[in-house]
């Protein structure tokens, strides 16, 4: 007996801010906080508590540096976070172009 790919969805991705933030990186080397709150649309504090789960998670790395006085972070997927934004997308087009019957 079979399950559905569903089962198979990460859930740590599956939040829509995770997934923006997982889909944003993926496309990219890294990317400046600023540039990915804009890019996804969400406010500082809520980018840093999704972050905070992906980086815990090992998904995402967080640099910080410095550009004169101000503060620089700077974001990008690890391996890890790459292989399963990899893993999730493959698992959405098995359910979007319908399960196979056994």
């Amino acid at each position: 007996m079979s399950t559905h790919p569903r089962h198979e969805l990460d859930e740590i991705i599956h939040a829509p801010v995770r997934l923006s933030i997982m889909a944003a990186l993926a496309a990219a080397e890294k990317a400046d906080f600023r540039f990915l709150r804009d890019t996804i649309e969400v406010s500082d504090s809520l980018l840093s508590k999704h972050i905070l789960t992906l980086e815990e998670a090992g998904y995402v790395r967080v640099d910080k540096t410095f550009v004169g006085k101000r503060a620089r972070t700077w974001l990008s997927l690890t391996d890890r976070g790459r292989a399963a934004f990899k893993n999730y997308m493959d698992v959405l087009h098995r359910i979007t172009e319908g399960t196979p019957l056994a």
